[in-house]
């Protein structure tokens, strides 16, 4: 049985019914946690409309509340995944959706709930009506890179969500706006006022539609993008090229940025500040996904060289050539995985091994095993062999050498190569495998399913 009041939290919710459903659970709302509950039905109908919510999605909500949002979306979706950071309504809410096997509640703190057991669940979509005290550390432990989510809408005071979709040379323009711009498209679509919500707060708030951007922007480090954005804003007022790393030369780079050396931060763009990290990322590789000139020998069945292809030739042709994977692994048993990136010629913007790539001509399997992982992943170590693989569509026709290198540290790599990387648990990722196969590259799943078996 749902606990006392726990019915009236459905579609149609009232402040009277919501006033209830609170003191049953026991909750006092808290200025100090940003507490203030969305009573208001119509408007709790519109924001989850937003979602375009369909019954193979799944739902992240952070900070339910007493379920004024959940109520409209269950039934209607695959899974919701519910966040609550008092423990009180968490205990509630189990209770409220204790039928609904659809709708998993977890007591945590959404700016340091573990995000990676979400990939699983894909599609998956965001929904926070966001407490005012700590928004802008939800969004940031949610939809930073890497995240799993493909549409998010979020309720927040006015004001956050104006600096979430503000332009350059206004006052709300600032870090966070970059922060969130540099991955998601930001629109502002309304203002709800005060007396939506109970107890009524001093300020409006407005909801806000995120999409995801998509290929418009080039591939660029994330964390150099923030390293310098925080740099830039650390005196916004000032002009900026004192703020920034001595080399190249500011003159020079304002001047490839199509700034003037006495910009300020709030002055530049999206593009600009992209075109900054850019510029400031001093890795050889940064613009290049593939190199298709790349000379690779040409084996038969029994790794035998036979010549000599282009990468080009060996992946239009289907020829047997050769190819290494690494796989990483620290002190807590979890593999480093790296997303490929979305300019990638085979398999982009999908989940592979630690470290894959393939091996030059007259170049060994180890030899090209630690090239890899210091190309790919900044690390520099001598990896163990663990396995072969045979040539077969999945590895894309490649005789695979397997490695193994425990190692425990902030991986460094090429962003036109590589758009993310990611410490996952073996448990969590066999999961994420067997829910989507089809996030990952076709060589990795052989290579899991050796490393599995051994």
């Amino acid at each position: 049985m749902p606990p006392e009041g726990a019915a009236a939290i459905a579609p149609g919710v009232t402040g009277h019914e919501i006033r209830d459903a609170l003191a049953a659970a026991g909750v006092m709302p808290s200025r100090q946690l940003g507490q203030n509950f969305l009573c208001d039905p119509n408007m709790a109908r519109w924001i989850t409309e937003q979602l375009d919510a369909g019954p193979e999605d799944s739902i992240v909500e952070v900070g339910p509340g007493t379920g004024a949002l959940t109520s409209h979306l269950v039934g209607k979706v695959r899974r919701i995944v519910l966040v609550e950071f008092d423990s009180r309504l968490a205990a509630w809410l189990k209770e409220r959706f204790a039928n609904e096997p659809s709708v998993e509640v977890h007591h945590a703190d959404g700016a340091k709930f573990d995000t990676r057991q979400l990939f699983q669940h894909r599609p998956i979509k965001f929904l926070g009506n966001l407490p005012y005290s700590c928004g802008g550390a939800i969004l940031k432990n949610f939809l930073s890179r890497p995240n799993p989510f493909c549409r998010a809408v979020i309720m927040l005071q006015k004001e956050v969500i104006e600096r979430l979709a503000a332009v350059p040379r206004t006052k709300d323009y600032g870090v966070l706006t970059l922060r969130v711009q540099s991955e998601w498209s930001v629109k502002s679509l309304r203002t709800v006022p005060p007396e939506a919500f109970h107890p009524r707060p001093q300020i409006d708030s407005s909801v806000a539609l995120l999409l995801p951007r998509g290929k418009e922007l080039p591939a660029f480090d994330a964390r150099r993008f923030d390293e310098l954005i925080r740099r830039g804003f650390a005196q916004r007022r000032k002009q900026m090229g004192r703020q920034m790393p001595d080399s190249p030369p500011w003159d020079e780079v304002a001047g490839a940025i199509g700034a003037p050396p006495t910009a300020r931060a709030e002055e530049l763009s999206l593009a600009q500040w992209i075109e900054l990290a850019r510029i400031y990322d001093p890795h050889p590789l940064r613009d290049i996904p593939q190199k298709d000139g790349e000379i690779f020998d040409v084996v038969d069945e029994e790794d035998r060289v036979t010549g000599q292809a282009t990468r080009r030739e060996v992946h239009e042709k289907g020829l047997l050539h050769r190819a290494v994977h690494v796989f990483v692994v620290n002190r807590h048993g979890d593999l480093l995985l790296q997303k490929r990136s979305r300019f990638k010629d085979a398999h982009p913007d999908v989940w592979d091994s630690s470290v894959a790539g393939h091996l030059d001509s007259g170049e060994d399997y180890a030899a090209a095993a630690v090239r890899e992982l210091e190309e790919e992943m900044g690390i520099a170590g001598v990896p163990e062999e663990i396995g072969r693989i045979k040539p077969c569509e999945a590895t894309g026709w490649e005789h695979v050498a397997l490695y193994l290198l425990r190692w425990d540290g902030t991986p460094r790599f090429p962003c036109a190569e590589v758009e993310a990387a990611m410490w996952m648990s073996p448990d969590v990722l066999g999961h994420w495998i067997a829910a989507k196969p089809e996030d990952f590259a076709s060589g990795f799943l052989e290579c899991w399913k050796l490393a599995r078996g051994l």
